[in-house]
């Protein structure tokens, strides 16, 4: 993989970013970002149905054979594309497709797809892909619907290829996802986090903080800080800083709940919230409260006691700035 992407990468299309050195998700978003700026308000989102599993082994050798002119290295490759998989302790030979999670499938997958980028910047479109998720923009929808039309005859028929109907679209950028991004509607374009990748960032919150029951505060925080400095690494990105504020003071609720479930009795709660510097009056008031957890996580009395400034000591990171 090494020497082989050192030689290829160079060729590939510039419009491609997937798995390839010095370029990134990012960079295609962005790409994207500036197409729709352009005036390109409307985007044929192509999803290829199991695109690893169906690459079909002849022809990717045949790509292969024509870059490559050693026979040992060619029989080596055809080696690991027929390798199989093992499933339940038997070995099941594969037919097509390439292994994934194996180091050279994603330069193979670049070098089926180059004859896609090939195919579309000879028709002058304005497109990006990364690995398999292909974007085209173009100025109507009607525009939209004749290239959805032949680049999936293409894909068909000159790839061997199938595209997935039913998670492909031509639509408004902002109705589509792209690498957990979306687009915000109106006279500036923003990058916006994707509903679907808010909500996981919620469900892996909430499965983490559950956990505070039955673990320590410290071990529950080295988990929440690894997950939310590497979704901040990526989704950071995003232009929503407000979204970003409010995800980090939804995070220090949900650990207000927590912690108030973990103590349990009144008594309990009550001599926590004074050793943590609430007022003798205010934490019997709010210990003896019949209000739910969720509820008092907003009270003055946690606010106080369980404050930014609290969680930060334990080492629990922000998603924007200091907020």
């Amino acid at each position: 993989m090494q020497v082989l992407q050192r030689q290829w990468d160079p060729t590939f299309s510039q419009h491609s970013y997937g798995f390839r050195p010095g370029r990134s998700a990012h960079q295609a978003v962005a790409q994207a970002q500036q197409y729709i700026v352009a005036g390109y308000g409307w985007v044929v989102d192509l999803d290829l149905e199991k695109f690893f599993d169906r690459v079909n082994h002849d022809k990717l050798m045949g790509q292969i054979a024509n870059r490559v002119e050693d026979k040992r290295l060619l029989k080596l490759i055809r080696a690991f594309l027929n390798a199989g998989v093992m499933e339940n302790g038997l070995v099941r030979p594969s037919v097509e497709g390439t292994p994934q999670g194996g180091p050279l499938s994603p330069l193979l997958s670049n070098l089926v797809l180059d004859e896609l980028d090939r195919e579309l910047e000879r028709r002058g479109h304005r497109f990006v892909r990364y690995a398999d998720d292909s974007n085209i923009y173009v100025r109507s929808e009607r525009a939209g619907q004749r290239v959805m039309e032949s680049i999936t005859h293409f894909i068909t028929h000159k790839l061997k290829l199938k595209v997935n109907e039913s998670k492909s679209a031509v639509a408004r950028p902002q109705e589509r996802k792209f690498l957990g991004f979306s687009f915000m509607a109106g006279p500036e374009v923003k990058r916006v986090i994707a509903p679907k990748a808010l909500e996981r960032f919620k469900q892996r919150i909430r499965e983490i903080t559950r956990k505070v029951k039955g673990v320590s505060i410290k071990t529950t925080m080295e988990e929440l800080a690894s997950y939310m400095r590497g979704w901040r690494g990526y989704f950071g990105f995003c232009e929503t800083p407000e979204v970003l504020i409010a995800l980090t003071r939804w995070v220090r609720l949900r650990l207000r709940a927590a912690l108030w479930r973990q103590w349990k009795t009144p008594r309990r709660r009550r001599a926590e919230l004074i050793a943590l510097g609430v007022t003798e009056r205010l934490a019997s008031n709010t210990a003896g409260s019949g209000r739910g957890p969720w509820h008092l996580a907003r009270s003055k009395a946690l606010s106080v006691g369980l404050s930014n400034a609290y969680f930060r000591s334990l080492g629990l990171p922000s998603l924007f700035g200091t907020c």
